[in-house]
């Protein structure tokens, strides 16, 4: 009794450690210490001890008896010694089968135990491809059809494998099981048996036309709907567009993934779209119309308020790219340039001179830019006093 270790101290885990914890620290201390993989002196007796401790802390009434009276709790006549009781070989001990150990923990991983057969129907893969747009395609959507190369069902089979009127029999490979185990006594690997594909039974005459396989290699055209107001990275899904699925199965799915070229005018940002637009010294200074592209190839008139600055921002409403998910559509952001002359004569040069010189405070925005321009002429004096 006294040489009895605590059980929690024996998983190496606290107590308040939930019930994966516990799981968890059972599976790799018995699959150390397992006396077929495990030689060295002690080995057995530590398995023991191991598989003790996890009959006691998996079993919530055990655990809850232990963790109030302590060993007397879970066997008072023998001090909790009632758990080991001959391993039989180590097939299993106290009502726990040790053939799960190692089952369990790879089940995780390969997602089956035992011997059973795995599923014979296997769903197809998926396919994916990117297709280019220009803007205009992106914010009005289009229709593209595209000829891929994919596994398709086999037509003559109907996917099944076997020459119409073929008889089966059990598959000399996996023997009718549909899986094959790799590896030695301790570390076991389950794997689809690769002449049946997991169905257990192969025919007498595969398919002539696919070989057995239920399914070929074939080049199909589909035609994609994008929609309106994609963006550049949108991933669309056209279910069922993918591989061809074995027996049956559906097939997969295909992924298209948009990637938008860049435009010669107009910017996108989201709902909205962007575009410089030139005009007259004059008119930013007067006042007038101007007309605006936009992204249908058509065009529409902007009012320019006299005065109007380079950089000013005019808005069209409802000129912008739909929502992908909704009714909403965004705004064109139309960004005033003004254009200054250039090349002029001296003429020219002279008339604007005395235009400059007729301007009052009053008539211009001197008034307004005067301090910028103050604020502006005195830093710049200060940068050359230094030194």
């Amino acid at each position: 009794m006294a040489d009895k270790r605590d059980y929690y101290e024996v998983l190496g885990v606290d107590k308040n450690s939930d019930d994966q914890t516990i799981k968890r620290a059972f599976k790799r201390l018995a699959m150390k210490y397992h006396p077929d993989r495990n030689k060295e002196p002690g080995a057995e007796e530590k398995f023991k001890e191991i598989n003790e401790a996890y009959a006691v802390l998996s079993d919530p009434q055990k655990r809850a008896a232990y963790d109030q009276y302590g060993f007397a709790g879970v066997d008072p006549n023998q001090g909790g010694g009632g758990f080991g009781g001959g391993f039989g070989g180590f097939g299993g001990a106290g009502g726990f089968d040790f053939s799960d150990i190692f089952g369990e923990a790879f089940s995780d991983i390969f997602g089956a135990r035992g011997n059973r057969r795995t599923s014979t129907s296997q769903p197809g893969e998926d396919l994916q491809l990117s297709v280019n747009l220009t803007l205009e395609e992106a914010v009005h959507g289009i229709k593209k059809t595209f000829r891929i190369n994919k596994n398709v069902t086999c037509d003559c089979c109907k996917g099944t494998g076997a020459e119409p009127g073929s008889a089966t029999k059990e598959c000399p490979t996996c023997h009718g099981h549909g899986v094959i185990m790799k590896g030695n006594s301790i570390f076991r690997i389950q794997e689809t048996c690769p002449k049946c594909h997991g169905t257990g039974k192969i025919f007498e005459k595969p398919c002539k036309k696919c070989n057995g396989e239920g399914r070929y290699s074939s080049k199909e055209e589909i035609e994609v709907n994008i929609p309106a107001g994609v963006e550049d990275g949108t991933r669309l899904t056209v279910p069922g567009k993918g591989e061809a699925g074995r027996n049956g199965a559906p097939a997969g799915d295909l992924y298209v993934f948009i990637r938008v070229k860049p435009h010669a005018i107009f910017e996108r940002e989201g709902l909205n779209l962007f575009v410089n637009v030139p005009i007259s010294f004059t008119t930013a200074a007067i006042g007038g119309d101007v007309e605006v592209p936009t992204l249908d190839g058509r065009s529409i008139k902007l009012k320019v308020q006299a005065g109007t600055q380079s950089g000013t921002q005019l808005r069209a409403r409802g000129k912008g790219v739909p929502s992908l998910r909704g009714s909403m559509v965004g705004d064109l952001y139309c960004n005033m340039i003004v254009e200054v002359p250039v090349n002029l004569n001296n003429e020219q040069k002279e008339l604007l001179k005395k235009f400059e010189e007729s301007l009052s405070n009053k008539d211009s925005k001197k008034e307004k830019h005067e301090p910028m321009k103050q604020s502006f002429l005195d830093k710049l004096a200060s940068f050359f006093k230094k030194d």
